[in-house]
């Protein structure tokens, strides 16, 4: 049993304020939500030779997420089982084994032992097998897409992934070629804990007013037409954007109905510095397919949010990596399609320069101000009432999916009953204590 009252914490129109401040409720939720269900990992471009590598996270553990001669992949506990310390200290590369800085200790990219210095000193009892290195127990992909789980018990990944699957496809199969992950990415550090990035993933209410400098830019050249955003300070539940809730704590923005033919998101797109020169070059080259070659440099106009850390935002992939119960890394990832045309891919990496650059600084000051509000303890809720229990506003089809107008807060209300879910599973005590013997 736990000393916390869930049902009180979440309620179906409001979270109390210690699910965001509360540094133990942290902790038990970085094993709980964490290790209990699918976290997303990497890209599997991000090591596509074998013996390739990168260093991540899963919640709060270091990992190497590694790709071995054979083509399997694995997540490795990045913590030497001698004295402790990270044995890879670089962000990418490609290496057969690993050999922790502090002592020598030698490992292969499979996790195991191969030796330790001077061994004769250990004794004849000293048995390398015994301290392998630990792994994910479980690590799957996606088209691409790794995650991995402690919990060996999990629903597969297809099953986690549920109604979210289909708009990944979507996302992903939108393109002629695959999806690659090979830029540095753009990092982030924010004060304000890790839940505030999923709640605001999903929330088109926040956008006409914090974001007004970002839209002000769209009004001045947009001569009377709608660019990109822009349509969310106009009476946005009139228009045709919803959002959802997917179940399994996955939700969903959808801007696509803004959109009806070919070429519109480019069209609707902000200005760019020298884009127009660009422009022309390209539909001169490619003429017919210019359309649609532009409309694929710029955003899907999706926010799908894949619980608990991945959000696909635009043609980006962003990673929730919580550090503290009000610190949070955000770290984002521009993306390329393999077989497009040089030119469109880059131009699409520029146009992925803009949100990041200036947008979500608007987004990282609201996460910080709001745990800097929530330090209050006598003001106790945080309210996501908007459309809650206001007949018609919402509807539930064959799968469970909530729809409901582009403003609405139903997919906080649905993903943090998950949260709770996740966090009420006495199964999970266990996986706890296991862990802290190791």
């Amino acid at each position: 049993m736990t000393k916390w009252d869930w049902d009180h914490l979440i309620q179906e129109d409001r979270v109390h304020r210690s699910v965001y401040t509360d540094p133990d409720i942290y902790k038990m939720e970085m094993t709980k939500v964490f290790g209990d269900t699918w976290v997303y990992l990497a890209h599997e471009s991000e090591i596509p030779e074998k013996n390739d590598y990168k260093t991540g996270y899963l919640g709060p553990r270091p990992i190497i997420i590694t790709r071995n001669r054979n083509e399997v992949i694995r997540a490795l506990f990045n913590r030497c089982t001698h004295r402790g310390a990270t044995i890879c200290r670089v962000e990418k590369g490609n290496a057969r084994s690993f050999t922790c800085p502090y002592h020598g200790w030698n490992f292969s990219n499979e996790g195991k032992l191969n030796g330790v210095p001077w061994g004769q000193a250990y004794g004849e009892n000293f048995d390398k097998n015994e301290l392998n290195l630990i792994q994910v127990p479980r690590v799957e992909s996606y088209k691409g897409f790794i995650f991995g789980t402690m919990n060996e018990s999990a629903p597969s990944l297809e099953e986690h992934l549920g109604n979210a699957r289909e708009l990944l496809d979507q996302w992903i199969d939108r393109y002629d070629g695959n999806l690659i992950v090979r830029n540095s990415a753009h990092r982030m550090t924010l004060n304000g804990n890790w839940k505030f990035v999923f709640d605001n993933a999903g929330d088109g209410y926040h956008v006409s007013f914090s974001h007004r400098s970002l839209l002000a830019v769209g009004d001045r050249y947009g001569s009377g037409e709608d660019k990109d955003m822009t349509y969310f300070g106009k009476n946005p539940d009139s228009s045709p954007m919803y959002v959802q809730y997917l179940g399994n704590g996955h939700i969903f923005l959808d801007q696509r109905p803004m959109y009806n033919e070919t070429g519109d998101m480019w069209e609707q797109q902000r200005p760019q510095p020298g884009r127009e020169a660009y422009e022309d070059m390209i539909r001169k080259k490619y003429k017919d397919k210019a359309d649609q070659y532009l409309d694929w440099s710029v955003g899907a106009q999706m926010n799908l949010s894949i619980f608990p850390n991945l959000l696909i935002i635009g043609n980006q992939i962003q990673v929730i990596e919580p550090i503290s119960a009000e610190k949070t890394q955000l770290t984002w990832y521009a993306t390329t399609v393999e077989n497009l045309p040089e030119e469109i891919n880059t131009l699409r990496m520029r146009a992925q320069e803009d949100f990041p650059a200036f947008g979500e600084p608007d987004d990282v000051t609201n996460f910080a101000e709001c745990q800097r509000g929530l330090s209050i303890p006598e003001v106790e809720w945080v309210m996501f009432n908007r459309g809650y229990d206001v007949p018609d506003r919402q509807t539930v089809d064959e799968r469970g999916v909530i729809t409901a107008p582009v403003t609405d807060e139903a997919p906080m209300r649905g993903y943090f009953q998950e949260w709770k879910r996740l966090m009420s599973v006495e199964r999970s005590e266990k996986i706890c204590q296991e862990l802290q013997k190791q």
